[in-house]
Protein backbone atom coordinates (compact mmCIF):
# COMPACT_ATOMS: atom_id res chain seq x y z
CA UNK A 1 0.00 0.00 0.00
CA UNK A 2 1.29 3.62 -0.65
CA UNK A 3 0.06 6.95 0.92
CA UNK A 4 1.31 10.10 0.26
CA UNK A 5 4.38 11.99 2.22
CA UNK A 6 5.01 8.04 3.57
CA UNK A 7 5.80 6.11 1.29
CA UNK A 8 5.34 1.92 0.74
CA UNK A 9 3.76 0.70 4.21
CA UNK A 10 3.89 -3.67 4.53
CA UNK A 11 0.42 -4.55 5.83
CA UNK A 12 0.44 -7.70 7.15
CA UNK A 13 -1.39 -9.69 9.98
CA UNK A 14 1.36 -8.37 12.67
CA UNK A 15 -0.03 -4.85 11.39
CA UNK A 16 -3.44 -5.22 11.84
CA UNK A 17 -2.19 -6.78 15.52
CA UNK A 18 -0.45 -3.42 16.22
CA UNK A 19 -3.24 -1.26 15.18
CA UNK A 20 -5.68 -3.02 17.23
CA UNK A 21 -3.68 -3.07 20.33
CA UNK A 22 -3.17 0.24 19.23
CA UNK A 23 -7.31 1.28 18.93
CA UNK A 24 -7.37 -0.86 22.78
CA UNK A 25 -4.77 1.75 24.25
CA UNK A 26 -6.88 4.44 22.79
CA UNK A 27 -9.80 3.39 24.17
CA UNK A 28 -8.72 3.68 28.00
CA UNK A 29 -8.48 7.72 26.94
CA UNK A 30 -12.15 7.86 25.55
CA UNK A 31 -13.48 5.67 28.82
CA UNK A 32 -11.59 8.29 31.17
CA UNK A 33 -13.65 11.21 29.04
CA UNK A 34 -16.83 10.09 29.25
CA UNK A 35 -16.34 9.43 33.03
CA UNK A 36 -14.97 12.61 33.72
CA UNK A 37 -17.69 14.34 31.87
CA UNK A 38 -20.37 12.22 33.47
CA UNK A 39 -18.71 13.02 37.17
CA UNK A 40 -17.89 17.12 36.13
CA UNK A 41 -14.36 16.05 37.71
CA UNK A 42 -11.43 13.67 36.75
CA UNK A 43 -12.09 10.66 37.65
CA UNK A 44 -10.07 7.15 36.56
CA UNK A 45 -12.19 4.49 36.19
CA UNK A 46 -10.68 1.03 36.75
CA UNK A 47 -12.02 -0.46 32.87
CA UNK A 48 -9.45 1.98 32.18
CA UNK A 49 -6.35 0.09 33.74
CA UNK A 50 -7.91 -3.16 32.55
CA UNK A 51 -7.93 -1.36 28.72
CA UNK A 52 -4.08 -0.26 29.68
CA UNK A 53 -3.28 -3.62 30.65
CA UNK A 54 -5.07 -5.20 27.33
CA UNK A 55 -3.52 -2.83 24.92
CA UNK A 56 -0.21 -2.76 26.26
CA UNK A 57 -0.05 -6.65 26.03
CA UNK A 58 -1.27 -6.74 22.90
CA UNK A 59 1.17 -3.81 21.72
CA UNK A 60 3.92 -5.77 23.66
CA UNK A 61 3.50 -9.13 21.57
CA UNK A 62 3.20 -6.91 18.14
CA UNK A 63 7.12 -4.95 19.18
CA UNK A 64 8.03 -8.67 20.42
CA UNK A 65 7.12 -9.77 17.08
CA UNK A 66 8.91 -6.91 15.35
CA UNK A 67 11.64 -7.68 17.67
CA UNK A 68 11.49 -3.36 18.26
CA UNK A 69 13.36 -3.20 21.98
CA UNK A 70 12.39 0.14 22.03
CA UNK A 71 9.36 -0.25 22.41
CA UNK A 72 9.77 -4.14 24.23
CA UNK A 73 11.38 -2.04 27.11
CA UNK A 74 8.36 0.83 27.17
CA UNK A 75 5.39 -1.28 26.89
CA UNK A 76 7.15 -3.75 29.91
CA UNK A 77 7.87 -1.00 31.95
CA UNK A 78 4.27 0.66 31.50
CA UNK A 79 2.84 -3.15 32.23
CA UNK A 80 4.28 -2.73 35.64
CA UNK A 81 3.08 0.32 36.47
CA UNK A 82 -0.65 -0.07 35.34
CA UNK A 83 -1.11 -3.72 37.00
CA UNK A 84 0.33 -1.75 40.30
CA UNK A 85 -2.60 0.81 39.59
CA UNK A 86 -4.87 -1.78 38.87
CA UNK A 87 -4.50 -3.40 42.30
CA UNK A 88 -4.76 0.00 43.97
CA UNK A 89 -7.58 0.33 42.58
CA UNK A 90 -8.99 -2.87 43.59
CA UNK A 91 -8.07 -2.65 46.78
CA UNK A 92 -11.27 -2.81 49.86
CA UNK A 93 -12.20 0.57 50.39
CA UNK A 94 -10.93 2.25 47.87
CA UNK A 95 -12.76 4.92 46.22
CA UNK A 96 -15.44 3.83 43.21
CA UNK A 97 -15.78 5.87 40.13
CA UNK A 98 -19.14 7.57 39.52
CA UNK A 99 -19.00 6.65 35.92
Amino acid sequence: MTLPFIGEIEVDVWTIVGLVGQALFFMRFILQWIATERAKRTVIPKSFWYFSIVGALVLLLYATVRKDPVFIAGYLLAMVIYIRNLRFALRPGSPVPSA
